[in-house]
């Protein structure tokens, strides 16, 4: 019997799936922490496990007090 998905690896996944589809782009905005919990109705902490994970495959960056990023991809 398959086993659902944990809600952090969820809200990576979408996120890396938009970022590949170019819906979102190297310097858009990300929604708030909390309105990323209420969106995928989680805690504020699921939210930030998946960005966690995010920011360490550098896919987003995160300003203190300004918000958190799309990430610039490196140049190849």
């Amino acid at each position: 019997m398959p086993t659902a998905q944990p809600s952090f690896r969820r809200i990576v996944d979408e996120i890396v799936a938009k970022i590949a589809s170019g819906e979102l782009k190297p310097g858009d905005k990300l929604p708030s922490t909390s309105q990323l919990a209420i969106q995928y109705e989680v805690s504020n902490n699921t939210v930030y496990r998946a960005l966690a994970i995010l920011h360490d495959r550098d896919l987003i960056i995160g300003h203190q007090g300004r918000g958190t990023y799309v990430a610039q991809r490196p140049e190849r």
